[in-house]
């Protein structure tokens, strides 16, 4: 792929409000972050929060089929935790290392960690 495209994964924790604002903000603020970098992005893939291990979610799987055909370059994301949650957080590694695998890099928009790009230990 010669030219950078990305995706933008939503993996977000509703609250106890069932609110979508968690989602919203995700969104927005990875739209801004593509943006502000040049990043088109291809689709806004989501998933519901819960599933630990990002194998076993529908829109991550997605993920995984663009970068193995090649479609992108980057996953934006908003904060690790979209990936795999704390108590997983080995399995951010595993995935950062298989999109590597693809050229593909996780990159977060959260403003702390925009500079910032997944990686395997």
């Amino acid at each position: 792929m010669s030219t950078r495209a990305a995706v933008l994964y939503v993996c977000v924790d509703r609250g106890r409000q069932a609110s979508d604002l968690p989602a919203e903000r995700a969104i927005e603020e990875g739209r801004a972050f593509a943006d502000g970098r040049g990043l088109p992005l291809l689709e806004t893939i989501t998933d519901p929060y819960g599933e630990p291990d990002p194998r076993r979610r529908k829109g991550w799987q997605r993920v995984c089929e663009m970068a193995v055909c090649g479609e992108i370059t980057d996953v934006v994301t908003r904060w690790p935790a979209a990936v795999a949650p704390e108590s997983h957080h080995h399995l951010r590694f595993r995935e950062a290392e298989a999109l590597g695998e693809y050229g593909v890099t996780i990159r977060y928009s959260w403003e702390p960690l925009a500079e910032l790009k997944a990686a395997a230990p």
